[in-house]
């Protein structure tokens, strides 16, 4: 038996002036990436015998991954830093879980330094950033320091600067080599 019946087009989708338009794309709030810093914190203090820490470079783990964020462990032995940095147009947060790491942030103007800002960060410390900051981040301590970092959106670049007392300038330097470990969801 053959059939009379052709279908042109998608029967089930909705007429142009009954669609939904998809749903916006919303950057985490500033309390929920503080949340999920801290949460991830206590599981890192937790299971500090996972962390690795690693004589040549800073040590760091993908501990989760969405579309909107991501969350990252790192490891700090005496004397590793940063360097001066900002994040490529991510906001985040970061919570220092054990050791103490000194940061120093600058208040940028385009391409001038209006001030400087030193902090030493201890267990438990929150440092919340917004997609212009300017910081760097050093274990100054005799002892290793973890710390958990959660950035909105993921981090897909960071530029490296150098400052001197008048200017701040982008460093033509290559970013240092990191050791990474991709550890799917969570570890």
């Amino acid at each position: 038996m053959s059939s009379d019946i052709t279908v042109a087009g998608d029967p089930l989708a909705a007429p142009p002036h009954l669609a939904v338009p998809p749903a916006p794309v919303t950057r985490p709030t500033v309390a929920r990436l503080a949340g999920l810093a801290d949460s991830y914190a206590r599981e890192a203090a937790a299971a500090l015998d996972t962390v690795e820490f690693d004589p040549v470079s800073r040590w760091y783990r993908l501990l989760h991954s969405a579309d909107d964020h991501e969350v990252w462990l790192l490891s700090w032995l005496p004397g590793q830093g940063t360097g001066l940095h900002d994040h490529g147009g991510s906001s985040g947060v970061f919570t220092v879980v054990t050791g103490e790491l000194h940061e120093r942030s600058l208040v940028v103007t385009p391409l001038r330094r209006a001030g400087a800002r030193e902090r030493v960060l201890r267990p438990g410390t929150q440092r919340v950033f917004g997609p212009s900051y300017v910081h760097e981040v050093t274990n100054m301590g005799t002892e290793p320091a973890v710390s958990v970092h959660v950035y909105a959106p993921r981090l897909t670049s960071m530029t490296l600067y150098a400052a001197d007392h008048e200017a701040l300038e982008r460093s033509d330097g290559p970013l240092p080599q990191l050791r990474v470990e991709r550890s799917g969801e969570h570890w």
